[in-house]
């Protein structure tokens, strides 16, 4: 893994935390058992080991669309964050991390960590965009830690795999906001009265 390991970003307490790039060939099989071998209660779908395994074949993992990461907390493989559009101006991301994990900051970290990555990698990234379940409260203040804005409030937009429908919420932060360290919330108020 020589090369695509990014340098230690944080400290969790006494946990080094760290970025390490996806490698279809030689992780594949560490992503199946990441995928499978955990419970996803806030996404959408089932993963199944053969479709997973076939998109990476595909590099549909790491491509000119998309980068994957491991977050790796002391070495372990404690998360996964997957950034998405990286050919847009506003790109988005999926972040996973293990049940074992949560609740520790790693998601905090792993947020502060791909808004400087998508940032600075991609000078023509203008916002990056994220989306949760409404119920996700975890992800929530993750969102809101790291100076992401809640954007948007979809009803009924997420379906999950036993067939109840959530409300998916939307934040993203800006450029201009993560290089002043500012957060800009939208105008709530701007729709005229109605005649």
């Amino acid at each position: 893994m020589a090369g695509r390991r990014a340098r230690a970003i944080s400290m969790i307490g006494c946990v080094h935390i760290e970025f390490s790039r996806f490698s279809a060939g030689d992780d594949t099989e560490a992503l199946v058992d990441f995928l499978t071998g955990e419970e996803w209660p806030f996404h959408a779908s089932v993963q199944e080991a053969e479709a997973i395994r076939r998109r990476a074949a595909e590099g549909l993992y790491d491509d000119g669309e998309s980068r994957t990461f491991w977050v790796l907390a002391d070495g372990e493989r404690a998360g996964l964050v997957r950034l998405q559009d990286l050919a847009d101006d506003t790109p988005m991301f999926d972040l996973r991390v293990r049940k074992a994990w949560r609740g520790q900051g790693l998601g905090t970290a792993a947020v502060a960590w791909l808004t400087s990555y998508l940032f600075r990698e991609f000078p023509e990234v203008t916002r990056i965009e994220g989306h949760t379940r409404q119920d996700n409260h975890a992800m929530r203040t993750v969102f809101r830690r790291s100076g992401y804005v809640k954007e948007s409030h979809y009803r009924e937009a997420w379906p999950s795999p036993d067939g109840k429908r959530y409300d998916s919420i939307g934040y993203a932060i800006l450029r201009r906001d993560w290089l002043s360290g500012t957060v800009t919330p939208p105008d709530w108020n701007d729709e005229l009265p109605l005649s």
